[in-house]
Parts: structure tokens; C-alpha cells; sequence
């Protein structure tokens, strides 16, 4: 417990003419946007001029990787990561087909590989598992 009275938490008269003075000068130039205002479309054009906006493109597995048969997948080591836990799960190509057949989709077996390991059990179906990225 301190003796200080409680007047050292007040600004003192002085500060609070300076403070007054300063009001109308760090005011921003133009009104905000509301909640339910539509964006301007100088930041629409600024979303569509970014490089980044493709860069998701680059980094997925070819195009229809997922919608091919185990037989017809090139690469040696298969790879599905999960975005919601941020796992990934890794089977080689021979195990895949000796585990779940030369017909299997990839896109079944690497959604099938997450789900037995699945840490975010909701009770809910439509919440349970994973989501997979095929990579």
C-alpha cells in the first residue's frame, strides 16, 4: 500500500489543455468504411494486381492427381497433409497399392489415411475428419 493520494492518476490542468489542443490534429482526413459498406474498387484492383493472388496454383500437386488410380500416379512417395491439424501422412506408392488395390483412387486412399489417424473427432458428421491437400 502506498501514500500516494489518488489525484497522480489525473492528468494535470496543464496536460489536459495540451491534450485538448491536440485533439482536431491527428483526426484522419476522410470517414471509414462501415461494416456494411461496399470496398472500394481500387482495393479489388490491388487484390487482382498482386502477384501473390496464383501463388496457391504453384504449390499443388499436378491437376487431377487426386481423381487417378493408384496405377496411373508417376510419383514414388505419396503425400496427403491435412489443412485443418496441419499433419501430413506419407505412403509409398507399392504399400498404397498392396493395402488398398491397383484401382483405388488416390483421393479415397489419402482421405482414408488421414481419417485413421484423425485427431479432430467433433461428433458430428459434417465437422469430423480431416481435409485433405494432396501434395
Amino acid at each position: 500500500m502506498t501514500d500516494r493520494p489518488a489525484s497522480w492518476r489525473m492528468p494535470t490542468r496543464k496536460q489536459i489543455d495540451m491534450m485538448a489542443r491536440h485533439v482536431g490534429r491527428n483526426a484522419p482526413p476522410a470517414r471509414g468504411l462501415a461494416p456494411d459498406d461496399d470496398l472500394p474498387p481500387e482495393y479489388w484492383q490491388a487484390l487482382l494486381d498482386d502477384p501473390r493472388a496464383d501463388s496457391g496454383r504453384s504449390r499443388q500437386a499436378a491437376p487431377g492427381i487426386q481423381t487417378r488410380r493408384l496405377a496411373d500416379v508417376p510419383q514414388h512417395l505419396l503425400r496427403v497433409a491435412c489443412r485443418r491439424c496441419n499433419r501430413t501422412v506419407e505412403i509409398q506408392k507399392a504399400d498404397a497399392v498392396r493395402l488398398y488395390g491397383r484401382d483405388a483412387i488416390w483421393r479415397d486412399v489419402g482421405q482414408r489415411l488421414l481419417d485413421n489417424t484423425c485427431s479432430n473427432r467433433t461428433g458430428r458428421h459434417e465437422e469430423d475428419g480431416c481435409w485433405p491437400s494432396f501434395d
